[in-house]
């Protein structure tokens, strides 16, 4: 595996396989893994087509595997960051940590996508 963030909230994994691993830690850990755990599958119920599938949500460990949404965007045009974020509030969610560091491009499509909703709000 290899280790693509570790940090005071979070440690994530990327599996060779494809899977990401999330596991929460830090303050509000449990709150921030309920909360992001919520809103992926909301987002998998309204059919969002550019953010992680949830495979697993283990809340004992506080950890989620999920798809492998595309790597990391270093540059991205603030404009074209706005569109997609703004994008995603038409399957009813707010990001609220609207920042280049949670947007993918997934390369077998072409589309960028987003990651991390600890702090995503479901507006419905």
């Amino acid at each position: 595996m290899l280790k693509v963030k570790d940090t005071l909230r979070a440690t994530v994994n990327l599996s060779f396989d494809g899977r990401v691993f999330k596991v929460y830690h830090g303050p509000d850990a449990t709150k921030r893994f309920t909360n992001e755990v919520r809103v992926l599958r909301h987002l998998e119920a309204r059919g969002c087509p550019f953010v992680p599938r949830l495979l697993e949500a283990d809340e004992k460990n506080l950890r989620i595997v999920t798809n492998n949404c595309g790597t990391r965007v270093e540059h991205l045009d603030d404009a074209r960051a706005q569109e997609i974020f703004a994008e995603l509030e038409k399957f009813g969610v707010r990001h609220d940590d609207a920042n280049i560091r949670n947007v993918t491009y997934r390369q077998s499509d072409g589309r960028f996508c987003l990651i991390d909703f600890e702090f995503a709000t479901i507006l419905d």
